[in-house]
This record gives C-alpha cells, structure tokens and sequence, in this order.
C-alpha cells in the first residue's frame, strides 16, 4: 500500500469518532490494512533498533495530522503521546473528530496493531506531564504541537536532555524564545525542524528559484498577505466548570494565570497575547516563509504598523506591518508589507481585467517583473503572457522529501533539515517583532546581533515575558 493510502486509512480511523464512541478506536482503526516493509523485511526495511523513537507533547488537531505522518513513516515509531487533556471533541472545528491524550495513544496503538497483523498492540505510552514523557526509556526525539505559549519550554527542556526536537510554527510565543532555542540547538547538537510543511514542496522552492535565478531581476519590493483575522476579543466574566479531564494549570503553563473558559481553549487560544500570537504568528512563518528564504534573513531591519483597533487581551482584527532591510549580500534595500483581516495590497498594474489576487499569498516586485503566488500554490509571472514564455532554471534546492520525513531521516544521521531552528528561529524573530510594532505602534530598528531595539529601550521589555512561578526556559 502506498505511503498516501497509509495516510488516509489513518486519518479516516481518527475522524471516524464521536464523543459516544470514542473509547471503539478499535473498530474504526481496524480499517487501515497497512503492512510496510517494517513488518515485512527486504529492500528499505529499518530494523526496531533503527528506528527514531519520538514522543508526541500535544495532540490535538494539528498534532494528531502531524502524529500521522510519523505513524506511517517506517523509520519513525511513536512510542508515546502527551497532553493535557484526556479527550476533546473537536467536531465543530477544522481539524474534526476526537482529540486527547487517549484517543491519540488508542490511534497509535490500533494502527500499529494493523501494520503489524497482531489482535493487539500497546506500546504506547501516555503522560499528562511532558517531563515525564521527557524520561521515557528509549526515546529519541519530541515533537510538539501545544498552543504557542507552550512551545519554548518544552522543546528547551527536550533538547537539554538531548532529544531532537519537531516544533510546530511559530517556534515561539517571545522573540527571546526564538533566540534561546536557536543557540541551544546548536549548543547540544541535536536536530531541529520547525513545521511549516509547505517549506518542503515543489511549489514553494520553485518560487524561491524563480528569485534567486533571477526571474523579475532585483527584488525591491515584497508583499504577503493572509485573509485571516485572529482577534478583537474581549474577556469573558462568566467561570464555567474545568471540563472533565482537563488539567487547566498545566495548560496555562508559563501564562499569567486565569480561569477557564472555552474562549480560550481548545479552539481561539490563537486570538490571546497570552496564548497565541495572532494573524500574523499564525501564517507569518508560512507565507513570508519563501520570501526570507529567497531573499536571506537580514541582520538589521525598521519595523512599523498599522492596525485596526485592539486592547490587552487581544490582537487586532486587521494589520498592515511594513519591514525594511537591505538582505545579506546586497547593497540595495527592500520592503516586505504583510496585510491580515482581509486586506492586501494594491492591485498592480500588470495582472489581467478579470483576474483577482489570491485570498492569502505573496506578490514579489521586481526590476524586471513580479510574481504572484497563492499561498501553498504554484508562483506565476504577470501578466500571464510572460508566464507562457518564461524557462524555469533547473531544480537546485533538494527534492523528494516532506517536512517530515527530512526531519526523521536527519535524527537518523542525515544531512540538516531545511526549515532547522537556525533557519526557523531567526524567521520567528522577524515575526513576532510584526507583533510588537504593531502593538506599540512605532517605527522600530531591530538589531539582531545585538538582540535589541536599539531606537526604543521601552519595547525591549516585549521581546519576552515573565514567565508564571514553576515555569521556567
């Protein structure tokens, strides 16, 4: 059976449940009828002891996707799940179906029990604390999918423990965060990937070629947009019940303590300054992604915004964050203008009556052209009739591997993911640096070598937070 009908027999077990039957992921699961070469030996087989043992600290909608993806990699075996709901249904949200703790070790462990033809199969383990996931026997690396808030202590205290380490974007909740990771990284020795799975298609490194190889000449200008709005929210005053199996605490984790509410969690967490990182953090590292990667990660850079109102507790429900820096290697400057809640930038000139700017993508502004390119879709010069006569450049970047399978194969000695935290962390930075421009709403000039706001000492307090007693990076 191919890898994708692997993913999709998984993946209609997990939707297949409902809050009633849950605790059946027995029968759902009996679907998948995977047999890889793991099982069978012969050519591509990774014996158990090859295997890179991963440990998975939040399993909730983006979590189980990635969870799958290791489920039906034959060099990855999951061996535990962490977090700190025991179940949450999550049927009126994107990701639909079950989600917790136990659902996901059931998942686990229903499938393994199919790939391997065995009536039964538990060697998953299953931990409310991630600390102690942290010390399951054999375990080689993490990956986490928490809210953002939880991203950074987590992944700091597996790579002290030297466990790599897959991190769901944004790395971090603080642009702090994101430098401390980085420098431990490195430090430790251990392999790093922050998901943003797009960083691994052929559609996003065909645009970073068409730049880099010269398509539209010198890049002057980039814009990038989302059709998102996370935020404008108010805090609730009612204090219902703590759901059944549900630790609040440890899902607060290093946040100024509050009681619960179902506006914060599961769903709009994203929405808080305590728990998310809004619009921005959201597709930020996904959808100016392909431009810092084309372009390189300046050193240096002014950042100012402009936003739709906000308050303390939320982000704004539209921003417009304009960034300026000359990139590595260059003399002459550029400007990357991000646009959230619906907004975008003008229409230019050069695309066709009829023809509209994709909901959310970036449009690259060059002396000799511009590109447009949806998000997570193929990049194409405007107007289309310069499309039909341009010549790609041959491939350069590598190919052939997902996000995923980059990041289990370098656990397994090969060469550095590409999305890795040195590549991944600076990115954050520049990100969440959006975030504080557009919450002081000021011009700011950001050194990075520094790590310093160096025109506003006041902003340099935003650039981390005090964490709740207990918790600690």
């Amino acid at each position: 059976m191919s890898k994708q009908a692997t993913l999709n027999n998984v993946r209609l077990a997990r939707n297949g449940l409902s809050r009633r039957d849950f605790l059946s992921v027995a029968a759902a699961a009996a679907t998948v009828t995977i047999v890889p070469r793991t099982v069978l030996g012969g050519p591509g087989h990774v014996s158990p002891s090859d295997r890179v043992n991963i440990g998975s600290i939040g399993v909730g909608g983006q979590g189980v996707e990635d969870m799958i993806e290791f489920l039906a990699n034959p060099s990855a075996q999951v061996v535990a799940v962490c977090d700190v709901r025991r179940v949450c249904d999550y049927s009126q949200f994107y990701y639909k179906g079950i989600k917790g703790r136990d659902p996901a070790q059931q998942l686990v462990n229903e499938t393994y029990a199919s790939q391997k033809k065995v009536a039964k199969y538990d060697g998953c383990a299953s931990y409310v604390e991630f600390h102690e996931l942290l010390e399951h026997a054999g375990l080689d690396a993490v990956h986490i999918a928490t809210p953002d808030h939880l991203h950074a202590v987590p992944a700091m205290a597996a790579i002290r423990r030297g466990k790599h380490v897959y991190c769901q974007k944004p790395l971090t909740h603080t642009v702090r965060e994101s430098r401390e990771l980085a420098n431990a990284t490195r430090e430790h020795g251990v392999v790093t990937q922050m998901g943003h799975q797009l960083h691994a298609t052929d559609k996003l490194k065909r645009l970073v070629e068409m730049i880099q190889s010269g398509a539209i000449g010198h890049v002057r200008e980039i814009h990038c947009w989302a059709g998102a709005s996370n935020g404008g929210l108010q805090r609730p005053e009612d204090m219902p019940p703590v759901p059944d199996g549900f630790d609040w605490d440890r899902w607060i984790g290093p946040a100024p303590y509050r009681p619960y509410h179902s506006a914060y969690a599961p769903f709009t967490w994203r929405n808080w300054r305590d728990f998310g990182t809004g619009t921005l953090g959201d597709f930020g590292c996904h959808i100016m992604d392909p431009a810092m990667w084309a372009v390189g990660l300046p050193t240096t850079m002014s950042i100012e915004a402009s936003s739709s109102r906000f308050n303390d507790e939320s982000y704004a429900l539209a921003n417009i964050v304009k960034y300026r820096f000359t990139p590595p290697g260059s003399t002459k400057p550029i400007s990357l203008t991000w646009y959230d809640g619906g907004l975008k930038p003008f229409r230019p000139a050069e695309l066709e009556p009829g023809r509209e700017l994709p909901r959310s993508g970036g449009m690259y502004v060059g002396d000799e052209g511009i590109i447009v390119a949806a998000h997570g879709g193929d990049a194409n010069l405007i107007p289309e009739s310069k499309m039909q006569n341009y010549q790609a450049p041959e491939p350069f970047l590598p190919r052939g591997e997902t996000h995923y399978e980059e990041w289990v194969h370098a656990c397994r000695g090969g060469p550095a993911p590409l999305s890795n935290f040195d590549y991944a962390g600076p990115l954050t930075e520049m990100v969440l640096l959006g975030n504080i421009a557009i919450q002081t709403q000021k011009q700011l000039e950001w050194d990075s070598e520094a790590f310093q706001i160096t025109n506003d000492a006041d902003s340099n307090t935003l650039l981390h937070r005090e964490y709740r007693e207990g918790w600690s990076l």
